[in-house]
């Protein structure tokens, strides 16, 4: 399968925060070709191994979290299912949206209700409409609903994913399954080299409410060094380069800044400079907004690197990355695990 049959079975399997189980098991599955071991840890990470057979190994770690924005039912008014934000949701992409109702034994369907432009006055077509005040229609009673969909149901974007031209790929949940999907060709590209650390691959949970799924996962494993993948901010149309340095088809974003450790940085430049591998620096000034914020301090302090893809429209149903990116991120990734105990040990 390549980057876009990957992405496209990831991001059809809904996986909200605190609600992972059915995108784990997807990407459970699809590990399982390219590592020697998969599990599942207690809070729900998916984790693969690829060992090296050297004895007393040491352990470096590749993340990327594989939760999604969503949202959560919290009441039921006479059929019409009143929700509430599961991560950082931007209200005003709701009204009109068609969801997935992760229902229980099957997924229904709902959209979020809207006012007509015709009997709007001036000032709604103005503003924006809290969560508060939008409702779920899914075309049912209210005795229907309160069956079939409980209190504490989760909600996701219907849309999967789908090509625009070129090698752009749009859809939700490309924050972060694309960078779970560079994971798995690192893992891939490095199936004939003769490892000298034990390569773990984290698929995390939580992310996108309290990282706590790379909190566990990462005391769990016990790694020496630990790299954090996710996205970053792509520029578009309103936003400078000034406002957001980094571009599609610019090549992975390696962060730089007091959350990574000055050595990975560097190791991942050179990497990228001996290999042609197109790259972008991004400043990171703070927090990091990514799972390495968590990582750096797991144990008695793990050093880590934060390498992002490139993607346009965070946090919504239409996220667009770039094959190509992917490619080069995988590449990147690739060339810093090869011989790391060697050089870095």
């Amino acid at each position: 399968m390549g980057h876009y049959e990957i992405l496209e079975t990831l991001c059809a399997a809904g996986g909200p925060s605190g609600f992972e189980a059915n995108v784990v098991s997807t990407a459970a599955e699809l590990m399982r070709p390219v590592v020697s071991e998969v599990s599942v840890d207690r809070l729900g990470n998916v984790i693969g191994v690829c060992r090296c057979g050297k004895r007393n190994a040491k352990r470096l770690l590749l993340d990327a979290h594989l939760d999604e924005i969503g949202l959560i039912v919290t009441g039921i008014e006479e059929g019409f299912l009143r929700f509430a934000s599961i991560g950082g949701v931007d209200p005003r992409m709701l009204p009109a949206r068609e969801l997935t109702i992760l229902a229980k034994p099957k997924p229904l369907f709902g959209v979020v209700a809207c006012l007509p432009p015709h009997v709007q006055t001036a000032a709604d077509h103005d503003k924006s409409v809290s969560i508060e005040d939008l409702r779920v229609d899914v075309g049912m009673t209210q005795t229907e609903a309160e069956k079939a969909i409980p209190i504490g149901t989760p909600m996701v974007y219907r849309e999967s994913c789908f090509r625009l031209a070129g090698d752009l790929v749009c859809g939700k949940a490309l924050d972060d399954r694309s960078c779970f999907t560079v994971l798995l060709r690192t893992a891939r590209l490095l199936m004939e080299t003769n490892l000298d650390v034990d390569l773990y691959i984290m698929g995390s949970v939580r992310e996108e409410v309290s990282g706590t799924g790379a909190i566990v996962g990462t005391n769990g494993i016990n790694p020496d060094w630990c790299v954090a993948t996710d996205v970053t901010f792509g520029i578009t149309p309103g936003l400078s380069e000034d406002e957001v340095p980094c571009k599609l088809h610019g090549g992975p974003a390696i962060g730089v800044g007091p959350n990574m450790t000055w050595s990975l940085t560097e190791r991942m430049t050179a990497k990228a400079k001996e290999l042609g591998i197109p790259f972008q620096l991004e400043v990171m000034e703070g927090h990091t907004g990514t799972n390495g914020w968590h990582m750096q301090t797991c144990l008695e302090g793990i050093p880590t690197s934060v390498v992002s893809l490139p993607l346009k429209y965070m946090h919504s149903p239409i996220e667009v990355v770039s094959l190509e990116d992917m490619e080069n991120m995988a590449r990147l990734l690739a060339a810093f695990v090869r011989d790391m105990g060697k050089e870095m040990g």
